[in-house]
């Protein structure tokens, strides 16, 4: 929220208190706390009657630095709070004469004590990075409502670009816009956002999540245009500051700090078909489904039933409908039999037609009004009401339901829903703040379906199909873009609400291939199936109409055959990605500006990504085929074609519908499998180490995992003058070839070693 009207100006009616000064300081054995006073302090009497701001700053982890901001220490300061991870450091606080120093690892924050010099300064070793400065942290009363907000600004350079802030489908760059943390159903195409992530990330390498669950409001050089401001409403604001040697390092080390994103099963990475939301189906419409994409040789993985498999107006009752699904043991143990995973939808309402409705009254497990009546609403189900995660009662009884579905033979879920939570006259269970518990919610929602997943199928097997989310949400993936239409424009937005989303922590992510709202003509249909099937999860799911690529054209079916075993075949590769993401935190699905941060082009690139280390991404957007995208330095292969392409330019295509420029990285090992079927299988047995170009003197490392996420083959390569040498470790039959097409070479291989020689 704006507090200021222009740059002299404040609005008539905020009264601030600005802090201008250091009056004193306290430096414990971990902690440094700052008297910022709210004008000069010349003798004692200008002591009497001044307003504080009181800072304190610890350490919670290396490179993080966390400051809390105090104006009045008795106001109530509820919870939830963001899930952190701490790892025992200690911060080295050195004082001098005129600043104090207070350093966690790599990162600095030095504070000024000079009179009438209030800052502190932000620093990645000897590179500066930011800084808060004079009237720049505050209190502000609003003396119309009475209302009191708390604010930080930090300076932003001229060259410098702000991302994240959870998944925002506005532009990709965040400044110049102001952004408020407040979940909303509020499809693809508004500035309203199913995951609200309180995290940006600047393209110098460092990010600030502030620990608020609340309604935070950014305003992002859209106030003060050297400045990043973000506020809540209160008297205490925190947030951690965390620096990286460049924006990669820093979303790590966020990720160390939040959780880290759980390894998917194999399984789920491959294609994923669904019943659609309000169709017409029952067990002979969805095996129709099956075996129409068996004849067409359209490799299936996992099967998804939709909010119908439950009865009209009984959402939740986590019960099949027997007037449509009258054996449903039997239909999901044919459906296995068929190589099959099976997903079904929830959510976390209870419909008061539900019998579990009343259950879930007597327990005390629903969100309940402060007069002690259970809060509901006819928004989405007649007299619906909500879970109350915050009761460890609801979360055993709600993963008790759902268990009975695991023992049915149900592999996965959908938590759909999560962000209309209510705030107005609510308790919940254990007193949390209920603007807080408004963005918090999705949190314990995911995490009560996604242990139950964990307990009962085990690590490495647990997957949702998530819509909402808030900070340390990537730790249960995966996440979908949610309601998309039709269109090439809202297949353009999915994109950068997934590059956003990528920039606020999450590895893995994907979107309704074809659109949810209305039917795609084929041309989007066919354009969506090959950004989908590169994406790192990919599911056919929409709303009034189904999304079998038959009922589009007979070419849909062979475009979305083509590319579904294109991804089986890359899943070596994307696979070891997962690992990676998993192990380290890197999304997997990343923006540009993450891969090559010193390239400034890459910097406001939205229209394509990285998949991975190596694999660059450009969907096509556009009826006529026609596509742009950017090189990076170096030659560029092309995966689908053999052909090199000089980078450091844009380079533009017109291509059909099996072709997108799938590039792959110089100097890279792109490990490509023998199977086209299925997405999970022995990725080491055969695989295809393929070389892309090799600058002189490159070393390049890769390895190949298995299905659970162990690697079981290590790969080296390096080259000098006409020879990259590559060394295999673990590997039990595999080739060694270039990428790039009508390229002379030849491979000499004994044992762990293969020499490429390559032609002039």
């Amino acid at each position: 929220m704006k507090f200021t009207d222009g740059y002299w100006l404040l609005r008539k009616q905020y009264r601030p208190v600005y802090a201008v000064e250091c009056g004193g300081s306290r430096i414990g054995e971990d902690s440094l706390v700052l008297y910022g006073v709210s004008h000069h302090i010349n003798s004692r009497s200008d002591s009497v009657g001044v307003p504080t701001i009181t800072v304190k700053l610890t350490a919670p982890r290396e490179n993080v630095i966390k400051l809390s901001l105090v104006h009045y220490a008795g106001a109530v300061y509820r919870g939830p709070f963001v899930e952190v991870s701490c790892d025992g450091s200690k911060p080295v606080i050195t004082e001098e004469e005129d600043t104090i120093e207070f350093r966690s690892g790599n990162l600095r924050a030095v504070v000024d004590k000079r009179p009438n010099s209030w800052g502190i300064r932000f620093y990645e070793g000897d590179r500066y990075l930011t800084d808060t400065g004079y009237r720049n942290m505050a209190s502000m009363q609003d003396t119309v409502t009475g209302k009191s907000y708390m604010l930080e600004q930090l300076a932003i350079d001229g060259d410098e670009c702000i991302y994240g802030l959870g998944e925002r489908f506005t532009p990709f760059v965040r400044n110049g816009q102001s952004v408020d943390m407040w979940q909303g159903d509020g499809g693809t195409a508004s500035d309203l956002a199913y995951k609200n992530i309180p995290f940006f990330l600047s393209n110098k390498g460092y990010g600030v999540l502030v620990d608020n669950e609340g309604d935070i409001s950014y305003e992002i050089a859209s106030e003060k245009v050297e400045r990043i401001q973000f506020s809540a409403e209160g008297e205490r604001l925190d947030y951690y500051f965390i620096a990286g040697s460049d924006p990669m390092d820093a979303l790590t080390r966020y990720c160390a700090l939040t959780g880290k994103p759980a390894l998917p099963p194999a399984w789920s990475f491959g294609l994923w078909l669904t019943t659609s939301f309000t169709t017409n189906y029952d067990e002979a419409t969805t095996s129709s489904f099956i075996e129409g994409m068996k004849e067409r040789d359209i490799p299936l993985h996992v099967f998804h039933f939709d909010c119908y498999w439950m009865e009209a107006y009984e959402w939740c009752n986590f019960k099949w409908d027997p007037a449509t699904f009258p054996d449903p043991a039997g239909m999901l143990k044919r459906y296995h039999d068929k190589g099959l995973h099976i997903c079904v939808w929830i959510n976390s309402y209870i419909g008061q037609k539900s019998p579990l409705f009343d259950e879930a009254a007597e327990k005390g497990y629903l969100i309940r009004r402060a007069d002690g009546s259970i809060w509901q609403s006819d928004l989405w189900q007649p007299g619906g009401a909500v879970i109350d995660f915050t009761n460890p009662g609801a979360v055993e009884w709600y993963q008790s339901k759902l268990k009975v579905l695991l023992d049915m033979g149900v592999d996965c879920f959908k938590t759909d829903f999560g962000e209309r939570i209510p705030v107005r006259d609510v308790v919940y269970y254990d007193g949390s703040d209920p603007v807080k518990m408004h963005n918090y919610y999705t949190f314990l929602y995911n995490k009560a379906v996604f242990d139950l997943l964990l307990k009962e199928r085990g690590e490495g097997e647990a997957v949702l199909f998530a819509r909402s989310a808030t900070a340390g949400g990537q730790q249960f993936p995966v996440h979908w873009g949610g309601d998309s239409t039709a269109t090439f424009a809202s297949m353009r937005e999915s994109l950068r609400g997934g590059l956003s989303l990528a920039s606020s922590g999450f590895a893995f992510w994907s979107h309704d291939i074809g659109g949810f709202e209305q039917t795609a003509s084929a041309d989007v249909y066919k354009r969506w199936c090959a950004f989908g099937l590169l994406s790192t999860h990919s599911r056919l799911h929409g709303s009034q109409s189904y999304r079998v690529p038959w009922l589009f054209d007979d070419e849909a079916c062979d475009v979305l055959r083509y590319f579904t075993k294109l991804k089986c075949t890359l899943m070596p590769y994307l696979y070891g990605q997962a690992v990676r993401a998993a192990e380290e935190g890197r999304p997997v699905m990343r923006p540009m500006f993450l891969a090559y941060p010193e390239d400034l082009a890459a910097m406001y690139l939205d229209k394509q990504y990285m998949l991975g280390d190596t694999l660059l991404v450009a969907p096509v957007f556009k009826e006529s085929g026609d596509v742009d995208y950017y090189l990076p330095e170096g030659t560029w292969i092309n995966v689908l074609t053999g052909e090199a392409e000089c980078g450091g330019r844009y380079v533009h295509k017109n291509l059909d519908y099996f072709g997108i420029p799938l590039m792959a990285a110089p100097n890279s090992i792109l490990a490509v499998g023998n199977r086209d079927d299925v997405p999970d299988y022995d990725y080491a047995d055969g695989v295809a180490l393929c070389l892309t170009d090799f600058e002189d003197g490159c070393i390049a490392k890769t390895f190949v995992p298995d299905t659970k996420g162990r690697k079981v083959l290590e790969v080296t390569a390096c080259r000098s003058g006409s020879r990259i040498t590559v060394t295999v470790k673990g590997g039990k039959n595999y080739t060694v070839k270039l990428l790039e097409k009508n390229r002379e070479y030849s491979v000499a291989a004994e044992g762990e070693t293969a020499v490429v020689t390559l032609g002039s």
